[in-house]
């Protein structure tokens, strides 16, 4: 049994037409995502955290967090998509399972699709360990080709390997407000993103709105922090869900 990349969704297709980007897609290569069961996966989670629990009877259903202020919308899918839950939660048991460092990078090369040339990290899911991050960063290394990006609240293990990080050219990390270690963003300069629930707040908070993740991918821009429009299905009656209302389907994806 082997992990799988999945295809670009809708957002991540408009990379493609990102001149940032496109260097990396030459020779018809295409972009690809890793995905891992969300919440699950997701140590440090706080303001987004949502699960997909199987309840006695067989059958999934989502609970929040007990902080949560905007629902995750892959965890909304998870629960909607029985392909998608079975997916995410085989990689994520793949992986897992591994017995070392080593052994989680032979699983996430012998999958690389041969034709990959961008590959976000965790549409759904996070870095759930300190050896899933070395993986992740040595799959990089092995591949310089290939550009890796992701968000991340798992902000202390990209700390503990800050350094190899920045070794490498075609890993781009931005750190998500909305986690556990949220106070490690600023104390340590880390490039970041932040839902907003409106263009008002991006414009009043001084940061650009990625609609299509291209400043996500950038590796030249891996210093510029931005904001994403709150997207997806949210809480009945929250804050959230009044402003998506709002928003009227022009938000991004909220990771």
């Amino acid at each position: 049994m082997t992990l799988t990349y999945s295809p670009a969704n809708a957002k991540l297709r408009k990379l493609s037409n990102a001149h940032s980007v496109k260097p990396w897609l030459s020779d018809g290569r295409k972009v690809y995502s890793l995905d891992l069961l969300s919440g699950w996966s997701c140590p440090f989670a706080s303001q987004c955290l949502s699960k997909v629990h199987v309840g006695a009877d067989g059958k999934r259903y989502l609970a929040d967090g007990k902080v949560t202020l905007f629902r995750c919308f892959s965890a909304s899918q998870e629960a909607v998509y029985t392909e998608a839950y079975k997916m995410r939660l085989r990689n994520f048991n793949l992986l897992r399972q591994a017995k070392s460092t080593g052994a989680m990078v032979d699983r996430l090369t012998e999958a690389l699709p041969a034709r990959a040339g961008v590959v976000r990290l965790h549409v759904a899911g996070d870095v759930f360990s300190p050896h899933y991050f070395r993986a992740l960063t040595e799959l990089a290394r092995l591949n310089p080709s290939v550009l890796f990006y992701a968000y991340t609240k798992s902000l202390r293990y990209w700390l503990a390997d800050r350094a190899r990080v920045r070794r490498l050219n075609n890993f781009v990390l931005t750190a998500s407000y909305g986690g556990r270690d949220d106070d490690l963003i600023r104390r340590h300069r880390l490039r970041y993103a932040k839902v907003v629930y409106s263009t008002y707040q991006a414009r009043q908070e001084r940061l650009p709105i990625d609609h299509d993740d291209s400043h996500a991918a950038d590796p030249n821009r891996a210093r510029q922090s931005f904001a994403l429009l709150i997207h997806g299905p949210q809480p009945s009656g929250s804050k959230a869900q009044k402003a998506v209302k709002r928003l009227n389907g022009t938000g991004s994806y909220t990771r």
